[in-house]
């Protein structure tokens, strides 16, 4: 193995388990830090909440089954209602490279290579029949450029990050 594939299967590696630890791990670590933090500093030092909580598990269910709806309620309105998702999607779109260039495999290999020869043959009737204009032509042109840079996997546009 090289270096390159070396660094790109730890990258890979970095990013599962960053993904696994920050929304499985951590997510059920601090769930369950929180319910025993709240219950045993909180509760059993309030006498009257002590009453209503004498054990941790009645604690623990009911604060799973509140919590579990106002967090999904929660979620919709940051998805739905909210101007935060979007802007976290529009930075996402922005940062991500495969919006200024093609994805590997069948865009790469059969869609765009086919549009290529398809914009090629239309210039080349439409040039045979006398269609296009000056501006017309020098537009296809750079268009055919564009596509055939495309193809060899580069950039359009003007990506925050190139990968």
């Amino acid at each position: 193995m090289n270096g390159k594939a070396t660094f790109r299967l730890i990258s890979r590696a970095w990013y599962y388990f960053r993904l696994g630890y920050s929304t499985y791990l951590t997510f059920l670590l601090g769930y369950i830090s929180t319910l025993i933090t709240v219950y045993y500093l909180a509760i059993k030092n309030i006498p009257l909440l002590l009453d209503v909580f004498p054990k941790f598990v009645p604690f623990a269910i009911l604060a799973t089954v509140i919590g579990a709806p106002l967090s999904i309620g929660i979620g919709w309105i940051h998805l739905k209602r909210s101007t935060l998702y979007t802007s976290e999607a529009d930075i996402s779109m922005e940062a991500n490279p495969y919006n200024y260039k093609l994805v590997p495999g069948k865009e790469t290999e059969i869609f765009y290579p086919a549009l290529l020869v398809q914009l090629m043959i239309l210039r080349n009737l439409s040039e045979s029949n006398r269609l296009l204009t000056d501006a017309e032509k020098v537009q296809l042109e750079q268009l055919e450029d564009r596509l055939k840079h495309l193809i060899k996997g580069g950039y359009v546009g003007t990506p925050r990050r190139r990968a």
